[in-house]
């Protein structure tokens, strides 16, 4: 990480409250476009969090979204996808956000939004987010197999019926921008969610567990493998776990 990225890791963050206790998984997405030019902040954000990992007690899991609303609008972003369209929306109008959708907007653990190169709201959403107890969430025996990547994953009881669900995300990607707002610029990004995909229910005072095996579109590349639980309807995020995968 350069010393200009270090510095703003440390003006967020330098005066969170320590928390003695193991890490306590957070998840951070990130919705954003390379059309978009208030969200390079944001992406850099992003892999501040990641790269710095600065709440005391805690592990950002992060994930970074593209949308596809500004893909008609000067430049084609190759990370994007309606999917993630679709998933902002649902928060959106879940957590009532009025001014929404938009770029860039980040979202905390399912259960707050604010926009997504806000360093301050970030930080105390992130603070918060670190005291509330989290399900434990597992994954083992993940690899690439045969164009797929497969994996074990499991969890404990869960407090309340949630959907579980998988990521596959680039662990990092540049791209050129030619034209639109950032034309010109060559972005850098963190955790480029490429599959989401729910794999199954876990019922109110259940655990779950499962063999998953979720197709992967270029292998050879590093990718993340990220598990997370979620209430219906893009509600709150229970628990999370990441594992690299080569």
């Amino acid at each position: 990480m350069t010393t200009a990225l270090a510095v703003v890791a440390m003006s967020i963050f330098f005066c969170l409250p320590t928390r003695a206790a193991s890490s306590n998984p957070i998840l951070v997405e990130l919705f954003t476009s390379e059309g978009c030019s208030d969200c390079p902040p944001a992406d850099t954000l992003l892999r501040v969090l990641d790269s710095t990992q600065p709440i005391p007690g805690a592990q950002l899991i992060v994930l970074e979204e593209h949308v596809d609303y500004w893909d008609d609008l000067g430049w084609q972003d190759p990370f994007s996808s309606h999917v993630f369209t679709v998933r902002q929306n649902e928060y959106v109008e879940r957590l009532r956000v009025t001014n929404g959708p938009y770029t860039p907007q980040m979202v905390v653990d399912g259960n707050e939004a604010f926009v997504g190169n806000d360093r301050a709201q970030a930080g105390r959403a992130l603070a918060k987010a670190v005291q509330v107890p989290k399900l434990d969430v597992q994954i083992s025996s993940a690899r690439v197999e045969n164009g797929k990547v497969v994996a074990h994953v499991e969890t404990a009881a869960v407090p309340s019926t949630a959907e579980v669900l998988i990521a596959i995300a680039l662990d990092h990607a540049q791209s050129q921008v030619l034209r639109g707002e950032n034309g010109g610029r060559q972005l850098e990004h963190v955790a480029v969610v490429k599959r989401l995909t729910a794999v199954g229910k876990a019922k109110k005072g259940e655990t779950f567990s499962r063999d998953v095996a979720v197709p992967l579109d270029h292998p050879g590349q590093a990718y993340r493998l990220i598990a997370f639980v979620q209430e219906a309807g893009e509600g709150k995020v229970l628990g999370a776990a990441v594992v690299p995968l080569q």
